[in-house]
Order: C-alpha cells, then sequence, then structure tokens
C-alpha cells in the first residue's frame, strides 16, 4: 500500500500542501478542513441582503511574494489576479500621491515617486531615504524586545515619516502598529517589496470571490490529482501507537487522526496545517511541553476589520486608493474589479453579478482592535464621512447596504522576537509535519509565508517518504544596483 498522508486543515498553509503532493504516484492523500469551505481566512460569505459572494477581508499579494504565486498558477487559479502597477496614496487633505515604478534600475526606480509624496516635506523625504537605507544595510540582530518603532526613532525619522509612511505600509502588510514589529519582519518587507526588485512593490488582487478561487477552482484541481477532500471534517486528536510491545521509536509516531465524528483516519504521515492555537490541543500532554512545540502557545495575533458598502452610484473610478492619516487604510472598489473578470470570463465567478442600481466597495482596516471596541454602525458611519471627505459624491449617494466583517485572529504578530516562539515543519514527532504562516518559513505571517510553510511541510514528507522533490521557490533576484549600494 503506498504511504497514506493526511493534511488536517484547509487553509492556504493546507491547500498548498496537498498541492505539491497531489499526483504524485506512490503516495495517497486526504485532506479534512472543518469548516464547511475551503481557504481558511482566505474565503468568502454569502451576503444574503445582496445574494454576492463576499470576500472577508480583502487579500492581496505582492510581487515578491514568488511562491504564492508559483502557487496559483500551478493550481490554475493565476488569471485571476489583476497585477496593479499604479497606487494612489490619499492624504488628509483629499491629495492624491501616485505611486509607480520610473524606468530605472531598482533600488531606485520608486524614488521620484517617493520625491512626490505631497503629504510628506521634504525634510521627511530626506530622513524617509536615510531610513530605507539604513534599514537595507542592517545586519546585527536587533536587542531583545526591541521594537521597529524603536529603531525608527533611534535613527532620526520625523514623526510626519512614522504615521505617513512606515505606519501606512507596515500596519497593511503586518497587521500591527510599529511598536509591536519586530525589525526583522519590518525589514522585509521593505527590503523585498521596495528595495531588491523593480516589480516586488506591484500588488497582486484577486478578481474573483475568494470561494470561488480555493474553493471551486482548487478543490477540482486537487480532485482531479485522486486527492480525497473532506470538508466539516474537523480533528479531535492525532492517534499514537499503544501497543505495549511497541518500541519507544514507534510508540512516538502518529497512526491517524480521529475526527470530531469518532471516525479514525489511519496515517503514515501527518501534516497539522491548523490555526496556532488548535495544533497543541490535538497532540498528548507529553508532546505540548516539548521544547520545540511549547512556544506556539504564546504566539499573539492580530485583527483586521472589513467594512462593506453598497451605494447606489459610483464613488470613484479608482480601483484601489491607500489612505494616509486616517481610520480607513486601503479602499477596493469591488464592482469596478469584478466587472473586469465578468466581461473577460464570464464563467469565473459563482455568485450573481452586482445589481445594476449598487456599486460595492471594501474599506480595510488592519490592526483592528480600536475597531472591536465600537459599535458597528458607529465604524461604518466614521468611514462613510472620510470617504465622503474625499469624494464628496459620497454625501449625495445612497448607502444602499452596509456591513462589518472582523476577522479576529487575522494574522499572527511580528512581536519582537517572534521567531524564537515559531516552530519548524517539521516537528519532534518524527512522521508529523507543521504547516502555517505561524511556522518557521523566513517569512512573516502572510499568505506568502502559509503557501511556503504548505511547500516545506510537503518536502519533508516526499523526503521521508523516498520522493524527494524541491517545492520552494526562489525570490526575485536582487537588482546589481541594489547589491552595489545597500549590499543586499
Amino acid at each position: 500500500m503506498p504511504p497514506h498522508v493526511v493534511i488536517i486543515g484547509g487553509g492556504l498553509a493546507g491547500l498548498a500542501a496537498a498541492a505539491g503532493l497531489a499526483g504524485r504516484s506512490g503516495l495517497t492523500v486526504t485532506l479534512c478542513e472543518s469548516r464547511p469551505r475551503w481557504g481558511g481566512r482566505a474565503s468568502s460569505f454569502l451576503d444574503q441582503t445582496t445574494g454576492e459572494s463576499v470576500d472577508n477581508c480583502q487579500h492581496v499579494a505582492l510581487g515578491c511574494c514568488t511562491n504564492f504565486r508559483h502557487f496559483c498558477d500551478l493550481v490554475g487559479i493565476g488569471e485571476f489576479f489583476q497585477r496593479e502597477s499604479e497606487l494612489a496614496f490619499i492624504d488628509g487633505a483629499g491629495k492624491i500621491s501616485r505611486m509607480a515604478a520610473a524606468p530605472l534600475p531598482a533600488p531606485l526606480h520608486l524614488a521620484p515617486a517617493f520625491a512626490g509624496f505631497g503629504f510628506l516635506s521634504w525634510r521627511d523625504k530626506i530622513r524617509l531615504a536615510w531610513g530605507l537605507r539604513a534599514l537595507a544595510r542592517l545586519r546585527t540582530p536587533a536587542p531583545t524586545g526591541q521594537s521597529f518603532l524603536d529603531w525608527l526613532r533611534q535613527h532620526h525619522q520625523t514623526p510626519a515619516t512614522i504615521e505617513r509612511f512606515w505606519h501606512v505600509v507596515l500596519v497593511s502588510a503586518l497587521s500591527e502598529t510599529l511598536d509591536r514589529i519586530d525589525i526583522g519582519h519590518a525589514r522585509k518587507v521593505f527590503v523585498d517589496g521596495f528595495l531588491a526588485h523593480r516589480a516586488g512593490w506591484e500588488v497582486w488582487v484577486p478578481t474573483a470571490p475568494l470561494d470561488d478561487l480555493y474553493g471551486t477552482r482548487l478543490a477540482d484541481w486537487l480532485t482531479a490529482r485522486q486527492v480525497t477532500l473532506r470538508l466539516q471534517a474537523g480533528a479531535r486528536r492525532v492517534v499514537f501507537n499503544t501497543d505495549p510491545a511497541s518500541t519507544q521509536a514507534e510508540s512516538s509516531r502518529a497512526v491517524g487522526i480521529e475526527l470530531r465524528s469518532g471516525e479514525v483516519l489511519s496515517a503514515d504521515e501527518v501534516i497539522l496545517a491548523v490555526p496556532q492555537n488548535l495544533v497543541l490541543p490535538l497532540l498528548p500532554a507529553e508532546w505540548q511541553s516539548h521544547p520545540a512545540l511549547s512556544g506556539i502557545q504564546r504566539l499573539e495575533t492580530a485583527p483586521i476589520s472589513s467594512v462593506h458598502l453598497w451605494f447606489d452610484r459610483p464613488i470613484t473610478h479608482l480601483r484601489h486608493a491607500t489612505f494616509v492619516d486616517r481610520l480607513s487604510q486601503w479602499l477596493f472598489n469591488r464592482s469596478a474589479i469584478h466587472t473586469r473578470t465578468l466581461e473577460s470570463a464570464p464563467a469565473t465567478t459563482t455568485t450573481a453579478a452586482n445589481p445594476p442600481e449598487t456599486h460595492y466597495y471594501q474599506v480595510v482596516i488592519s490592526a483592528s482592535r480600536e475597531v472591536l471596541a465600537r459599535d458597528p454602525a458607529e465604524t461604518i458611519a466614521a468611514v462613510v464621512n472620510e470617504l465622503a471627505g474625499v469624494w464628496p459624491v459620497v454625501r449625495e449617494a445612497k448607502l444602499c447596504h452596509s456591513r462589518l466583517v472582523t476577522e479576529h485572529k487575522a494574522v499572527v504578530s511580528m512581536l519582537p522576537g517572534v521567531d524564537e516562539l515559531r516552530p519548524r515543519q517539521q516537528s519532534p514527532i518524527p512522521n508529523l509535519q507543521l504547516a502555517g504562516d505561524w511556522t518557521q518559513t523566513g517569512w512573516p505571517g502572510t499568505m506568502e509565508g502559509a503557501v511556503r510553510s504548505g511547500y516545506l511541510a510537503a518536502e519533508n514528507v516526499l523526503r521521508r517518504c523516498g520522493l524527494p522533490a524541491s517545492l520552494i521557490q526562489p525570490d526575485l533576484p536582487v537588482a546589481r544596483l541594489s547589491k552595489w549600494l545597500l549590499g543586499l
């Protein structure tokens, strides 16, 4: 019998692991998910008022996310992402500053755009340039407990650069405030995203509901490659060999998964691709305190909220916008984005198009702890008022429908020293792998990190089964000038 691999968790990490193992002779693969849909935190729900499939929160990737993009291309959903090579930053006065790459090599390709930021003075821009250079050249580990905000202040960043640039970028990328971000992970965002390669900063936006991408299309791809898919099949515990005649090595092996229904799935290899807070409860007590695993319970998370708005008329022609000095952080014009998809591929969505009288927008608020303390109606009103300050047509428009959605544990907080708590994919249990953006991937807790973790876990399984293969994709190459100027 070929080895049976059981993957628990149908989020991006579990899906990536399944994709890496799918269709390989000599393996059978079963993927289980406790919920009735695939995608984990990257999923959709049906809005009963509009009849639309609505993403719980807008998910985007950057050009530097090479493994995520490889995964999407591998499973046939890459065509449903739109590359955005120009961003609009809107300041407190409503002025738009556009960011696009100049025909220059990295790291100079964005210098003209930074110079054109109307929300920063020339003094701020000079400080910003020096700060980016110092961050890129940083090699020594940060002192224990030092946050990125500490580092910025030590490197003479002005209050304006801190609030209007560093915070704006990192709260969107890592969903945390600057005083709760590890310096190394902040550096990762700016080096890989802005300084190493011309395309690293470009934003890739899905043009179809996430449930369609990671549910219907990806599920069909896996099924066609003989992966057994099981929804509403949550795990109760990992089953170990309890035969008293077993050797110590044999008794430390996982032999299956007991589902909440009581069914037991036999397994030769197990991948736990569940949220970090669910890992230890699946293991016996003697493993929960193992030094390689005990740090998991100390990982913290941050919330992301999204305000969904349906107006009776368009409020902007922009497909998306980034806000400065506001509660609102990003706006995505979902009607415009989905219209592109419907025009180019009429059969790509599983939901009805927007009714002709409504126009759908989503506003994202990352690190949204203050939103949790407010009444939802108050947050929606505040966001609508901010939009009206930018586009006066909002005051004339009728708000046909609105709702606030919060993912309370949206991302793992990249706190100072967080990597000391993140486990490797290979657990101390020989035939049990861990996958998730909370594991050691070299990346923050992002979609890229989730896919990398799934690929790394799958690589370990393949190696153990005598089928070694390389799944991890290389980073974008560092530009020659970036190596010379910044030592990258």
